[in-house]
């Protein structure tokens, strides 16, 4: 599995202000949403105010779609497969959704309770082409350059994908 990129954050041990000289890097964007099907829409939403408010806009409508249709994937299927089935016990947990643009690619993160590992559904041609799901991770693969599921140290997963920067 390759390993994605995330984020580091430099302490610096300055008494004085100072001023950049080089580009201020992208601070990621973090949001918590509990774990119903609404947050969907929500999250789609709130990935669509932060592409608007960016330091440098995205000047391609494509690329906003492509983005906020992997996030609305990811957190559909995290709400759907990796919290307690249970609407009220699962109305207790949250899911997690980070953006950020680094190393090339703009990354979505999305995160989970659940332990359970995610994995593409069977092929085109074996899948009943009638069924109401199954097509997220496939939508995923198709739209991002790179995508994986990493464990969290304590508890559940994260699924991130990235798209390259400049290809849409």
């Amino acid at each position: 599995m390759p390993e994605i990129p995330l984020p580091t954050l430099t302490p610096t041990h300055r008494t004085r202000p100072t001023t950049l000289t080089t580009p201020t890097p992208a601070i990621p964007r973090l949001w918590r949403f509990p774990a119903e099907l609404a947050s969907v829409a929500r999250a789609r939403a709130a990935l669509q105010a932060a592409l608007r408010g960016a330091p440098t806009p995205l000047h391609s409508p494509q690329l906003s779609y492509e983005l906020r249709l992997i996030a609305s994937e990811l957190v559909t299927n995290a709400i759907r497969h990796g919290c307690h089935p249970d609407p009220v016990r699962a109305a207790e947990e949250n899911i997690e959704l980070l953006f950020w643009t680094a190393d090339g690619h703009h990354w979505l993160a999305v995160s989970d309770p659940g332990s359970g590992r995610p994995a593409l559904a069977a092929t085109a041609d074996t899948r009943d082409p009638l069924a109401c799901g199954g097509r997220g991770l496939v939508l995923v693969e198709a739209l991002s350059d790179i995508w994986a599921v990493v464990p969290r140290p304590t508890r559940g997963k994260t699924v991130v994908a990235g798209i390259r920067l400049g290809l849409s």
